[in-house]
């Protein structure tokens, strides 16, 4: 829970570790036993440590290239089999990114309380405001992010269908069936933070999108395409001669409106090596 809380204020798995070891340290500091509720001390410390990184780093104004959040695969978030649509939405590629646009005690509000309930009066604690004023935060930030994570709202079973027919078409390098999973209005996203390839600026369209793919996985490309459950839906794990990133999907209707292609290694540790050789996979 205390990882969850973490890594969705700051949408880096990296720096969601690095506050639970400062969080850990501080807990091992202090007299535990008169620590009443654990949980809601250690929330508190987490939070605070989250938001202290989250106003020092800024807006991402010198990272090369779009900026996208780390992503982790489902079992990192170790969900709890009772998790609410609202709770796993809440850490999907797409929430994460637009949730960027939030202040930093926005964002910890509405993290705290759409994804784990925390009630108004613990959350008003924990940031430093009145109970009321977090009810007002909690209600902005929902309308600011209502209609893009409506039309982000992820589904299991469109994701599953959807990454098929998105793969099958890609490695056939078919620009029609491409067209057919994808939104008129599609963007593709490629975050490779200069130290890998990727595209400096956002792909925008169907036509444009269906031929980046078809020409990163068309049936000339020696590529593995391997299908993860990434951020809590069906994504993909691309390996290749001097190619390696993870790719989610943003759904809307019965057709993909968004692309997240994440190749900065920095943000792909977990999920083990990383380009093979010319020679073979």
């Amino acid at each position: 829970m205390l990882f969850g809380v973490a890594y969705r204020l700051l949408g880096s798995a990296t720096d969601a570790d690095d506050v639970l070891q400062d969080a850990y340290l501080r807990w091992r500091d202090v007299a535990t036993a008169e620590v009443r509720e654990p949980r809601r001390y250690l929330t508190r410390i987490v939070t605070r440590l989250a938001l202290d990184r989250l106003r020092a780093r800024g807006r991402h104004e010198s990272y090369v290239g779009p900026w996208l959040p780390e992503p982790v695969t489902t079992e990192t978030l170790a969900p709890d089999p009772a998790e609410t649509a609202e709770r796993r939405d809440s850490a999907a590629t797409a929430t994460l990114y637009l949730m960027e646009r939030l202040d930093p005690v926005e964002r910890a509000v509405f993290v705290l309380r759409a994804a784990f309930e925390v009630p108004y009066a613990d959350i008003a604690e924990i940031v430093e405001r009145d109970a009321a004023h977090c009810r007002q935060l909690f209600h902005r930030a929902r309308d600011r992010l209502a209609d893009d994570r409506r039309r982000f709202a992820p589904s299991r079973q469109d994701h599953s269908q959807l990454l098929e027919h998105f793969v099958q078409a890609a490695r056939r390098g078919d620009l029609a069936g491409l067209r057919k999973v994808l939104h008129d209005g599609v963007v593709a996203w490629s975050d490779g933070g200069g130290k890998a390839s990727a595209a400096r600026n956002a792909v925008i369209g169907v036509e444009k999108v269906a031929r980046f793919f078809a020409g990163i996985y068309g049936p000339d490309r020696d590529v593995d395409l391997e299908a993860r459950e990434i951020n809590g839906s069906p994504g993909l794990v691309v390996r290749g001669p001097g190619r390696f990133h993870v790719l989610t999907f943003a759904v809307s209707g019965d057709v993909i409106s968004a692309v997240f292609l994440v190749s900065n290694p920095d943000k792909l540790e977990r999920f083990g090596t990383g380009p093979t050789d010319a020679g073979g996979r």
